[in-house]
């Protein structure tokens, strides 16, 4: 028995540009871990792994460091994932045979996924499951002397148009200013992390702020559906969220989800002409794929399920593997922003000098900088802090007394020390009112926010009032 059937050779083009892209999301993804875990994760961070792997089993949360767990080891882990994803990117698997494929893509994800389920509240973003979830299908693509498996393609085109279409939904589910076409009045400003052209994209006028909103309304209700299609229209509507993707790559910081959308997206991209000559899979092979493709219909039940029912919700894993997940952004949009602004002093009465994140808002007359597709976790999280206080029950304490401490760790997460020498005496965090400066204010300052103090979030507080609770 021959199986020409599951092959799509035509595709060739389609799985270079995935694996080598998502190669490179991985290693962005494992060197973004090996730099910011300390500080956040390990055994001194904020929410120390060992604590999380002493109070949840393996069955909630699988993960090698269940079998073990150090400091050194998670880095090993994370550097070896880096060297991994960068030989990935320079097309190391394609030169192994298919078992060799198989092995090396399903370490990459073995290893990340080992990351995600003990990275807690640092590691609960919707990219982090994509990821995963993309990572895992491209372990059953191939190498480059084997044709690109049908079943693959379609799972890959079926993954991004749930992160298209569960986006969509949820808006129009979701807060009114979608539906009215006044979401990007506000959006540009209150987005988690601003980039270097999100300011301009703001002062835009209302009439093409409507425009962009009616066309995100059609690349993510519309053409998704037009992946499956036969091509050209595939090709045309993969360009089509390619285009509206590398837009949000110009208007914000998202990590690397507007990356892995793109990655994903090019699945569906068949070009015109031959390409190289390539073999059907064999037997043992073709049936794995047709047990894989079973296991994502049945999966699919449950992302499917929530996009069709009235209390959808956003970036839910229905399992512990991160597979078919359903996705979603944005289903609410802020309207005022508001930053926390750490400061310390020598004592409770100051005077007080600021805290700089790296990304995040603070100096008003700093743009703001292009972070994305690196993910700085600690930013992001300051921002739903400023949305709510609970999202910081489980580590800001500890981060306060991180700074009283001076522990490098946590210091390295951030843009600079104001204490190089000696840590503070005392800390606290107030809360701002921000907005983007208008071109007059901007002419006139050179300023890229203008601030106004709305209150106190956290007040002066010093070490003995931290460690005697």
């Amino acid at each position: 028995m021959t199986w020409d059937w599951l092959a799509l050779p035509d595709y060739w083009y389609a799985r270079l540009a995935v694996t080598r892209l998502l190669a490179v999301v991985y290693l962005l993804a494992f060197l973004s871990a090996a730099l910011q875990f300390r500080g956040l994760l390990g055994s001194r961070g904020l929410t120390p792994i060992p604590r999380f792997l002493a109070r949840v089993p393996w069955r909630r949360s699988p993960s090698l460091f269940h079998l073990h767990y150090s400091d050194r080891a998670f880095a090993g882990v994370a550097w070896t994932g880096v060297v991994l994803s960068a030989l990935a990117v320079l097309g190391l698997p394609d030169l192994l045979p298919l078992g060799g494929w198989l092995g090396y893509w399903a370490l990459l994800w073995v290893l990340y996924l080992s990351i995600v389920n003990v990275g807690q509240i640092w590691y609960s973003f919707g990219w982090e499951s994509l990821l995963l979830e993309a990572g895992f299908l491209a372990v059953f693509l191939g190498p480059a002397h084997l044709a690109p498996p049908a079943p693959v393609v379609w799972l890959l085109c079926w993954l991004v148009f749930r992160v298209e279409f569960g986006a969509g939904l949820i808006k129009l589910r979701g807060d009114p200013v979608w539906r009215d076409l006044t979401a990007l009045h506000y959006h540009h400003e209150t987005q988690p992390m601003p980039g270097p052209l999100s300011r301009r994209f703001h002062l835009l006028p209302g009439r093409l702020h409507r425009v962009e909103v009616l066309a995100n309304h059609a690349a993510q209700l519309v053409v998704p559906f037009g992946l499956f299609a036969p091509q050209p229209v595939a090709t045309i509507a993969a360009g089509i969220i390619v285009v509206t993707q590398l837009w949000l790559v110009l208007s914000g910081n998202f990590a690397w989800l507007n990356a892995l959308t793109i990655t994903l997206a090019l699945a569906a991209v068949a070009p015109v002409g031959g390409g190289p000559v390539t073999a059907a899979p064999p037997t043992w092979f073709a049936v794995l794929l047709l047990v894989l493709t079973a296991g994502f219909v049945v999966l699919s039940y449950w992302p499917v399920r929530n996009m069709l029912g009235r209390g959808q919700v956003m970036n839910r894993s229905f399992n512990k593997l991160h597979l078919g997940n359903t996705y979603g952004a944005f289903g609410s949009i802020t309207r005022t922003r508001y930053e926390l602004v750490v400061e310390g002093a020598p004592g409770e009465d100051g005077p007080w000098r600021e805290y700089e994140f790296k990304g995040k808002p603070g100096d008003p007359r700093r743009r703001p900088p292009q972070v994305a597709p690196y993910h700085l976790r600690l930013d992001w999280q300051f921002w739903f802090l400023a949305l709510s206080p609970t999202y910081g029950r489980g580590w800001l304490p500890r981060f306060l007394v991180a700074l009283l401490r001076g522990d490098r760790h946590v210091l390295r997460l951030l843009r600079g020390n104001p204490f190089p020498d000696d840590p503070p005496g005392a800390v606290r965090i107030r809360m701002y009112r921000y907005r983007f400066a208008d071109r007059a204010e901007h002419r006139a300052t050179g300023a890229h926010w203008v601030r106004h103090e709305v209150g106190e979030f956290v007040p002066p507080t010093t070490l003995d009032d931290l460690t005697s609770r």
